[in-house]
């Protein structure tokens, strides 16, 4: 099946002055079975990723786990032996070289490695750690070793008594920035950085990312970081690499992807980021959920990746993977009916199973007097505007006012007793009191028990027992 408008198109091509080149770039784990370990099948961890990294730049890599991101970063770095593709650094080829030819460029490419726990060796002091590229390369910096070493950890906010001390004596935070030190100790061009804050508490993962801006701008560094929060990447980067599958399915800046994004999976990973903006109160705005899990990378859907949770998919999906291309200036996307843009394949008909592979979730914005009426079968809504969502067992509508009232009052039908619960714990959460205030903000009185629940006449005590 052919597409006139992508024959059109030309591939993208990577700037003349890109610090690293990645081509076709494939990485398959063999799958062995069997008394002799015969291959029968492979793990299509990374299949065709073809992009460039720019001097000082910072290309951002987001995707959901499992899609190839941490391998695509330990094929760069030539920790891992690519299947195909190649990999060029400035200007040469680097694909498959040896562990000695590989030396001398150590210096110039260096990775920040996702867990900042197992990544130090506990046996090691910090100054053992941070001095090892010296060691390995032969280097001895003006001033000695120590000395050096010393002023990496103060580059990296740490104190330079820390060189004696053991990785266990640290937390967190601060053994990420002793991986930090080390990976810079060599002073190289381009660092790969593996998920640098995921293990991180959000307070420390914002000066890990302040630390990683600082140094940019101080020692000219090009960064490739891999992340799957879109928060932290659209914090850091440049330009952003979408990955699904094995592939890159969105390639643009970062302005153009946030705000007009093209491909239907980049469309429903925005869709799920919270946006922190008091100004948004009162917007209404749509969640995508993807109905099912992604396939696996053993066996593939044919044809475009994501079909099988599009809601735009078409035959022409099934049959055809679309290629990466650009459709508008410096944004590419590999993608047959692309969002914001025009049709790659008009008059083409949706699928059946497309229009059951998605849902949307209109979130309504919170009113000021705190309403919320349930309207789904099964299901009630309680809401306050300071004590948060409840969810009841029937359906049910309670109301938290905000002014002139005290408590929720409940209606609704056959929730009495499960509405009334909901609406007593909004109120002692808000810190209110428990009773109705009637309209002359007195309090109404307590209602009298009825005659079946009047305490009667206390009875013996049992013959065996104390009173």
């Amino acid at each position: 099946m052919k597409i006139p408008q992508q024959q059109q198109q030309q591939q993208p091509r990577s700037a003349p002055d890109a610090l690293l080149r990645v081509d076709g770039l494939v990485k398959h784990f063999p799958i062995r079975e069997g008394l002799l370990r015969r291959q029968t099948g492979a793990v299509q961890a990374v299949d065709g990723l073809t992009f460039d990294v720019r001097p000082g730049e910072t290309l951002g890599v987001v995707g959901e786990s499992g899609c190839g991101k941490s391998t695509m970063g330990r094929l760069i770095t030539r920790l891992l032996e690519p299947t195909a593709g190649t990999i060029e650094f400035q200007g040469h080829d680097i694909t498959h070289l040896g562990v000695s030819a590989m030396r001398p460029l150590r210096r110039d490419v260096q990775m920040i490695f996702q867990d900042p726990y197992s990544s130090l060796n506990p046996r090691h002091t910090i100054g053992t750690i941070v001095s090892a590229p010296f060691r390995l390369q032969g280097i001895t910096p003006e001033g000695g070793v120590k000395k050096e070493v010393q002023r990496l950890l103060e580059l990296v906010g740490l104190s330079p008594e820390h060189y004696n001390r053991y990785p266990h004596e640290f937390s967190g935070g601060q053994r990420q920035r002793i991986g930090i030190a080390r990976a810079l100790a060599l002073k190289p061009k381009l660092v790969v950085a593996d998920e640098p804050v995921s293990a991180l508490d959000v307070s420390i993962q914002a000066q890990v990312v302040n630390l990683l801006d600082d140094l940019q701008d101080e020692l000219g560094l090009t960064y490739l970081i891999i992340a799957h929060d879109l928060s932290v990447i659209r914090h850091v980067s440049d330009r952003i690499a979408v990955m699904y599958l094995g592939k890159i399915v969105e390639l643009t800046d970062r302005l153009s992807l946030y705000q007009s994004p093209m491909h239907p999976y980049t469309k429903a990973l925005l869709s799920a980021v919270p946006v922190p903006d008091p100004r948004r109160r009162g917007v209404k705005s749509d969640r995508i959920l993807l109905k099912g899990d992604v396939p696996s990378p053993i066996s593939p859907p044919r044809g475009c990746r994501f079909h099988t949770r599009c809601w735009k998919a078409t035959e022409v999906c099934v049959q055809q993977e679309p290629p990466l291309v650009e459709l508008k200036p410096g944004q590419q996307v590999a993608c047959h009916h692309p969002e914001n843009a025009a049709d790659q394949v008009p008059d083409e008909t949706v699928l059946e199973s497309a229009r059951e592979a998605v849902e949307i979730v209109s979130l309504a914005p919170k009113t000021e007097a705190g309403t919320v009426t349930g309207t789904e079968a099964g299901t009630g809504t309680v809401t306050g505007a300071e004590a948060g969502t409840v969810t009841g067992a029937e359906v049910g509508t309670v109301t938290g006012a905000e002014v002139g009232s005290e408590t929720g009052t409940v209606t609704g039908t056959g929730a009495a007793g499960s509405a009334a619960s909901a609406a007593s714990s909004l109120a002692e959460s808000a810190g209110e009191a428990s009773r109705v205030r009637e309209p002359g903000g007195q309090p109404a009185p307590e209602p009298r028990p009825a005659a079946d629940d009047q305490p009667g006449p206390a009875g013996p005590a049992p013959s065996g027992g104390t009173t």
